[in-house]
């Protein structure tokens, strides 16, 4: 029997099963031989959908994390150097106690004048070497080049006496804490005419 378009029933089967079309008899389902492929098509962006969901939930929980290690490092390492700060500055004061006990035993003994000035010297030595311990120094400054680097010229003085810009008298001292200045020396400083 031939239909509107010319075809027997028999050629629009083998149409059909030569271009896996759905069968003409009206009912929907795929045919069997692709039923497992359409249903791995199907179920396949879905499963992807969510192994891409737990991957990118894994990595957000990982960046969490990782922000948070980050962020209590960071506490941590500010805690350590404030730590640091505080006994650096007990380390630095410690050698000093002895000086101040020495200037208190001076302080309540009576003495002759030159007995009390021999006692403070003793002291003003003991107060150098607590200094230079933990890397305190005095910067060199009358008879020196004046340089402006470690001192401060609160004075010219014309003078044929000394040499141009030599430094003539300390009116205050200088120190340095390893390389660093700590205080500028204040000085007078000869000019030639």
């Amino acid at each position: 029997m031939k239909k509107a378009n010319g075809k027997s029933e028999t050629e629009m089967a083998g149409l059909d099963l030569e271009h896996e079309l759905p069968p003409a008899d009206g009912d929907d389902r795929p045919p069997e031989s692709s039923a497992g492929a359409v249903d791995a098509e199907i179920a396949g962006p879905g499963a992807e959908l969510q192994k891409l969901k737990a991957e990118r939930d894994s990595l957000l929980d990982r960046l969490a994390r990782a922000q948070a290690e980050f962020e209590n490092a960071r506490r941590r390492a500010s805690k350590e150097q404030q730590e640091f700060r505080e006994y650096a500055a007990a380390d630095a004061i410690k050698p000093l106690l002895p000086v101040l006990d020495s200037f208190e035993r001076a302080l309540q003994v009576k003495s002759e004048p030159g007995d009390f000035r021999s006692g403070v010297e003793l002291i003003y030595k003991q107060l150098q070497d607590a200094l230079a311990k933990i890397g305190v120094r005095a910067i060199p400054a009358k008879g020196e080049p004046f340089d402006p680097h470690v001192h401060e010229a609160i004075e010219m003085v014309e003078t044929t006496d000394a040499a141009d810009h030599e430094v003539l008298e300390e009116l205050q001292r200088g120190y340095k804490f390893k390389d660093r200045l700590l205080r500028p020396a204040m000085v007078k400083v000869a000019k030639n005419p």
